[in-house]
C-alpha cells in the first residue's frame, strides 16, 4: 500500500483527489494539508510514501514545503499537482526534488500513473509538455542561455509571500521566528533584487510566480 500526504488548500479539491487515490486498491491518503507548512508537520508525525501537493498554498507554497521535506525526508516522493501549465514552476519542481507534475485539469486521468512512476522512481511529466520543454532546452542550450536561476533567497521568498498575503511585518516576524529588522531587511533586498516598489507590485509579482493566488 502507497501511504499519501495529500496538500491543497481548497477542501474540495482535496475531497476529488482523495476519490481518485482511495479509488485504486494500491493507494491510500492518510492526510490531508491545507497548506505546506501544515503538510510539513503531518509528515514529520508520520512520514508518507508520496506527497501530493499544489504550488499556491497559503503560509507556505508546495514548492517550498517540497524543498523542506526533500532535506527532512529524503525518501518520501514528491508530486506537485497544479493548475498552472508552466515552464518556470516544471523547472523549479525539479529543482526542489519533485518526481513529477501533474496538471489539475487532468488529475483524473494522469495522477494514478503519476503516483506509480514516482514509486519506481521514474519521473513524470503530463503528456504534450515534452516537446515544448525539449524545445525551450534546445533553444537555450544554442543561445548559450541557462536556465534561469533563483532570483531571490529562500528566506526572502518565504517574505514575500507572507507580505503579498497581506501580513504586518510584525506578524511576519513572528511566523518567521526571526526579529521585525530582519523581516524589514529582506523586505528592501526583495524590492530592489525584482525592480517593484511597492507591496501592491509584489502582489502581482507574487501571483506571476505562483507564490499566492489571484
Amino acid at each position: 500500500m502507497i501511504r499519501i500526504l495529500l496538500a491543497d488548500d481548497h477542501a474540495l479539491v482535496r475531497r476529488g483527489v482523495r476519490l481518485i487515490l482511495d479509488g485504486e486498491p494500491d493507494l491510500e491518503v492518510i492526510g490531508e494539508a491545507a497548506d505546506g507548512a501544515e503538510a510539513l508537520a503531518l509528515a514529520a508525525a508520520d512520514p508518507p510514501d508520496l506527497a501530493v501537493l499544489d504550488i499556491a498554498m497559503p503560509r507556505m507554497t508546495g514548492l517550498q514545503a517540497a524543498r523542506e521535506l526533500t532535506r527532512s525526508h529524503p525518501d518520501v516522493r514528491i508530486l506537485i499537482l497544479t493548475m498552472y501549465d508552466n515552464e518556470q514552476f516544471f523547472f523549479e519542481a525539479l529543482r526542489v526534488g519533485a518526481a513529477g507534475y501533474v496538471l489539475k485539469s487532468v488529475a483524473d486521468r494522469d495522477l494514478v500513473e503519476a503516483c506509480h512512476a514516482a514509486m519506481r522512481d521514474e519521473p513524470f511529466l503530463y503528456p504534450g509538455a515534452e516537446t515544448a520543454l525539449v524545445r525551450d532546452y534546445l533553444e537555450r542550450a544554442g543561445n548559450g542561455a541557462e536556465i534561469p536561476a533563483r532570483v531571490v533567497t529562500e528566506r526572502e521568498e518565504e517574505v514575500l509571500k507572507l507580505v503579498a498575503e497581506g501580513h504586518s511585518t510584525r506578524e511576519i516576524a513572528e511566523m518567521l521566528y526571526i526579529s521585525v529588522k530582519t523581516v524589514e531587511r529582506h523586505r528592501s533586498n526583495i524590492l530592489t533584487k525584482l525592480g517593484l516598489k511597492d507591496r501592491q507590485e509584489l502582489t502581482r509579482y507574487a501571483i506571476r510566480a505562483g507564490l499566492i493566488e489571484p
